[in-house]
Parts: C-alpha cells; structure tokens; sequence
C-alpha cells in the first residue's frame, strides 16, 4: 500500500463552475484539485485526481488503484452514482477502501438520486458539503 488516494470525478463535472451553480457551487474541478493537493501535503498524503466522462474509464482507474497500491479511492462518480452496477462491482472487487463524495446531498434532491450503487460498496460517504466535502473524505482516508 501507497500513500496514493485517487480522486475520480464521474461525468459532467468537468462543466464545474459554470454547471448549475446554485447546486454544484462555483468552485471548478481545478480548483477543487489544487485545493485538494495542498490537503494532501497538510496530511503527507500524494492524490492523483482525474475526471472522465465515461464509465469504462472510471472502472479502469479502480482497477488501477488495486493494482497500485493506493490506500484510497475517493470517487464521485456523478450520475453513475445512481445508475452503474459496473461501478458497485469494481469498488467490491478491488479491495482498495472507497470514499463516496457529493457536493450536493443527493438525498434532498429528485428521487432518482435517492438510490447510490457506489454507496452500497463504499466503506463511508461525503456529500452536501460543495468543494470542501473533498477534503474531509480526504482526511477519512488519512484516517484509514
């Protein structure tokens, strides 16, 4: 095991910032990513955050973790929070503990976003905190 934690960002969060602002902040994924990198210094910690709009993609990186040794994955995967068994799957197969993350509370929102498959694998979650529910998933990590 790595002092590594990956930082996965699902679809549409590349759109940050400007992306429904009185949901998702005004925060972009850049800022949130150097906001982070200086979290991860506080706590001797390296991140590798990357975002992607694809599904396979996001599987691929939890792949990636396992094989690397990270000591996390803090992933928000967006919408394919609330739709991809695929994600369930390789959150259960990959043994590397996972941080689900949020901006917003997606359990005050439309019904369809009550349901989180990432959930059902994650070993914790963060969500309703906007850009700074990143760094406490963070120090969770830390903590493991």
């Amino acid at each position: 095991m790595t002092d590594i934690v990956f930082v996965l960002n699902g679809p549409n969060l590349n759109l940050l910032g400007t992306r429904e602002p009185e949901i998702y902040g005004s925060d972009t994924l850049a800022d949130i990513g150097a906001m982070l990198g200086g979290k991860a210094r506080e706590l001797g910690l390296e991140i590798d955050f990357r975002q992607t709009n694809h599904e396979g993609v996001l599987v691929d990186w939890l792949h990636e973790a396992r094989s690397t040794g990270a000591k996390a994955v803090l992933l928000n995967a967006a919408a394919y929070t609330h739709t991809s068994v695929a994600l369930l799957d390789a959150i259960k197969a990959i043994g590397v503990p996972v941080i689900e993350v949020h901006l917003s509370d997606p359990a005050t929102r439309e019904g369809f976003r009550h349901l989180s498959y990432v959930g059902m694998a994650a070993v914790d979650e963060v969500k309703g905190l906007g850009a700074r529910g990143y760094a406490v998933a963070l120090e969770k990590a830390a903590a493991l």
